[in-house]
């Protein structure tokens, strides 16, 4: 389901902005992370993104899905978001997601 995001431009609504830090596990998130609103993942919960290449809080982004973490060993598929126009490598996702993707066994889909 995830991957029919792929290459679209979404909008993110921001729960845990950059700098914020996780209520539960109390770590640091060093990118914005969010979801998008009223799509449910196979977790149940909504649909969970990373907006990377931004470097300053924000409530919510309108940016393009270039990529996803497919995590194989949960089921909780993460979309990748970007500014349109601009791009990412996947070792560039790797160490902006690796403070909490180093916890699963992930791909990452393009």
């Amino acid at each position: 389901m995830a991957t029919s995001y792929l290459n679209q431009i979404i909008q993110v609504y921001i729960d845990r902005q950059l700098g914020s830090v996780h209520p539960k596990w109390k770590f640091k998130y060093p990118v914005n992370y969010g979801y998008i609103k009223d799509v449910l993942a196979p977790d149940g919960e909504e649909l969970d993104a990373y907006v990377l290449k931004i470097d300053k809080p924000l409530d919510k982004f309108t940016g393009r899905v270039v990529a996803i973490i497919h995590r194989i060993n949960d089921d909780d598929d993460k979309l990748i978001v970007i500014p349109d126009g601009q791009s990412i490598a996947d070792d560039e996702i790797e160490k902006l997601t690796e403070f909490q993707e180093k916890w699963f066994k992930h791909e990452i889909v393009r």
